[in-house]
Formats: C-alpha cells, structure tokens, sequence
C-alpha cells in the first residue's frame, strides 16, 4: 500500500495598521499586499478580499474535481465572477454571494455542473463561509 504524504502549506495572515495609512499584509509564506479604503482607490479592499478568496478557491477547487470526474483531459480552465449583497443594518456582513461560474473545455452541460457542484462541495472557502466558525480572539 502506497503512503502518500502531503505537505501542508502555512496559512494565515498578518494586517499592520500604523495611525495613518492603509493596512498592509503579509502572508505566512511571505506574500504582501498593501489594502486601499477609498470608494474609487484602485486596489482590493477588505471586502474584494473575502471575493477574492472564494473565487480564487472555487477555480481550484473546480480543476481537483474535473480530475476526480476523470474529466481532466477535457478540462481547459474555470472562471467564478464572485461579489454579493451587503447587509444594510448592522451586524454589516454579505448577506449574499452571487457567483457566476463558467467551465471550458470539450464537456456537455451535465458535466459542467458535476464540475462545478463537486468544487463548491471541495472548495475550503465556500465550506467555512456556509458554516459558522469559532472565532479564538486574544490580545497580545
């Protein structure tokens, strides 16, 4: 029986905000990223971030399930246009996601949505945000 051993990449983010300013963050990998607040700022704000993030994940999680289909070789990319619909009171939150996914390839429309039902099932991101996670907040 063959063991195979995966290698788990760090995850997890740091934002430092000085008095003025915009934050910036640094993932653990090393990655950096300056956010922008301003309406018309070109950039990704916080909110652009949570999008990003999900559609980021699906497209991924889109191509592990076009080769779980056994689907692959016909497979030649994914597109997921996400944004949403914020709460207009408070608690404010995204009261919606809206996702437009699209699916290229050689592969008729049931595949396409075997494909795109099996990554939002895959998809890290999509899983946490349907569920309600605990939140382990310190002060250091």
């Amino acid at each position: 029986m063959t063991t195979i051993k995966t290698k788990q990449r760090p995850i997890g983010a740091k934002a430092v905000l000085d008095r003025f300013g915009h934050p910036h963050i640094v993932s653990k990998t090393g990655g950096e990223l300056n956010v922008v607040t301003g309406a018309s700022e070109p950039g990704f704000n916080p909110l652009d971030l949570l999008f990003s993030s999900l559609a980021a994940c699906l497209v991924l999680s889109a191509r592990i399930a076009a080769s779980r289909l056994d689907l692959i070789h016909r497979f030649s990319g994914a597109k997921a246009d996400v944004t949403g619909e914020k709460s207009p009171e408070e608690p404010f939150r995204i009261a919606r996601f809206i996702i437009e996914f699209t699916v290229d390839g050689d592969l008729d429309d049931n595949e396409k949505v075997q494909i795109v039902r099996l990554a939002e099932e895959i998809c890290t991101v999509s899983n946490s945000l349907k569920s309600v996670p605990e939140f382990a907040l310190t002060l250091a």
